[in-house]
């Protein structure tokens, strides 16, 4: 795992970059303190309750909570009072394998994953909240610890733009291991991917066990639906391996669609079946409003708890 990132400014400059950072800040503050930032801290449980008071005990009170101690110097039984603990750990888990390159819209995959990456991170930073990344290929490159504030959000932000992948796999299992085995207390943990990638079930479902896992699928409409442009080669960017097809064969095209789908539909079978909440975002549209959906349904769940 690098302690650093590896940026490239050699073509962009140190401007751009800040420009680029401001422009995405810009473009979320009004929108997360809004539609976000105020359904926020509904929606997520905090890491566990905070002893704060004793008060004599009453009748109905659980006589779990009883404070022996302070019965014992009183005399008289008293109960424990707590208060539920509301800072929040997030992390964002990104993935930065060579797939996230691709994009037939104006956006790449990765450049979608790294903007709502920074809407979560001000979201965070809003509500006074810790906020981490950890930056995957086919291992973890970049781990950022949680930390709060402004500063510490914007440096986020730009590892999650520019940061340079030395390896060029996906193994989404390997970093959700590395994830379990570093957040010691629970968490708010969005993993942003197009989830190709081996077979990670298990640490998926560990993952979702011990945090607040949310999955966040950054999609582009051309994986699925092939455009009618006669013979083509196609390129896997992290493998190499390459594969002529004749896109304007229906056939072909049917077929392709069909196994997207089926593969889309078997994933969130599976988010289902681990209650692990799914975002889904394509390079075509605006990240917001399915987040907006996320938050909306999540408060409504949290009304009925």
């Amino acid at each position: 795992m690098s302690p650093h990132p590896q940026t490239s400014t050699d073509s962009r400059g140190v401007t751009e970059i800040i420009a680029r950072i401001r422009r995405i800040e810009i473009k979320t503050r009004q929108l997360v303190q809004e539609a976000v930032a105020g359904q926020y801290h509904s929606v997520f449980r905090g890491q566990g309750m905070n002893y704060e008071d004793v008060r004599p005990y009453q009748a109905g009170d659980d006589i779990r909570s009883i404070d022996w101690n302070v019965t014992a110097r009183t005399g008289d039984p008293h109960v424990k009072l707590f208060t539920e603990e509301r800072e929040l750990t997030v992390l964002v888990l990104l993935d930065v394998s060579p797939s996230g390159i691709f994009g037939s819209c104006p956006q790449s995959k990765r450049l979608l994953a790294a903007e709502v990456a920074a809407a979560l991170a001000f979201s965070a930073v809003y509500n006074g909240d810790k906020i981490g990344a950890a930056l995957f290929t086919d291992r973890t490159e970049l781990i950022v610890p949680p930390r709060k504030g402004r500063l510490h959000a914007l440096r986020l932000i730009r590892d999650m733009l520019y940061f340079q992948p030395i390896r060029r796999g996906t193994d989404i299992g390997a970093a959700l291991s590395d994830i379990n085995r570093l957040l010691t207390r629970r968490a708010v943990v969005f993993l942003i991917s197009d989830f190709l990638s081996a077979d990670f079930s298990r640490p998926f479902a560990a993952t979702a066990q011990k945090h607040d896992l949310i999955a966040v699928r950054v999609s582009d409409p051309r994986e699925t639906d092939l455009p009618d442009i006669g013979w083509v080669t196609l390129e896997d960017p992290e493998t190499g391996d390459q594969l002529a097809v004749n896109t304007s064969d229906p056939k072909l095209r049917k077929r392709h669609r069909e196994a997207r789908i089926a593969e889309r539909s078997a994933f969130e079978r599976f988010t289902i079946r681990h209650r692990v909440d799914l975002i889904d975002l394509d390079t075509d549209s605006d990240f917001l409003p399915p987040l907006r959906a996320f938050f909306r349904t999540r408060t409504r769940r949290a009304r009925v708890r």
